[in-house]
């Protein structure tokens, strides 16, 4: 006789389920909503996949939940666009999406261009330092071959006397 119950959550389920709810901690997002999304795929309760989540699951991801936070936490500091809807007609939805396309578009320029300028910076200050380092080179190469001629010179003297 098998004894495995008619409703046993299967490894793909809890996998589905552990995703789903670190994807959510992620997104800065409910817990219950994402049980509330795996119950409509599974075709269980929202309880049931609280109750798996709570009772099994939970225990194998804790350092999964651990880095979900810390990454919400770093998109916290990005700023996020909600749409402003100024009037009720029929193109008001388009006109926000558009607005907030132009500001993302904005602030990626915006941030692209720091980060080349900076880039700029990096490379400047990179090539002043290996002009620098070559014009030591050639000092020294010339200071080198003066005192290469200097120690000939004196034999070349004693040669013609």
């Amino acid at each position: 006789m098998n004894n495995t119950r008619q409703d046993a959550w299967s490894q793909d389920e809890d996998v589905l389920l552990a995703e789903t709810v670190l994807r959510y901690i992620r997104e800065g997002k409910t817990q219950l909503e994402a049980f509330k999304e795996v119950a409509n795929r599974l075709s269980r309760t929202p309880a049931a996949c609280g109750f798996r989540w709570n009772a099994s699951i939970r225990k194998q991801y804790q350092q999964a939940i651990q880095l979900a936070k810390q990454e919400r936490k770093q998109a916290d500091h990005y700023p996020v666009y909600h749409a402003e809807v100024k009037n009720n007609g029929k193109d008001a939805g388009f006109e926000a999406a558009i607005s907030m396309l132009e500001k993302l578009r904005h602030n990626y320029e915006s941030a692209n261009k720091q980060s080349v300028d900076a880039e700029i910076q990096r490379l400047k200050t990179e090539n002043d330092q290996l002009k620098e380092r070559l014009k030591r080179y050639r000092d020294a190469w010339n200071e080198i071959g003066d005192v290469w001629k200097r120690a000939e010179s004196p034999e070349e003297e004693r040669q013609s006397k």
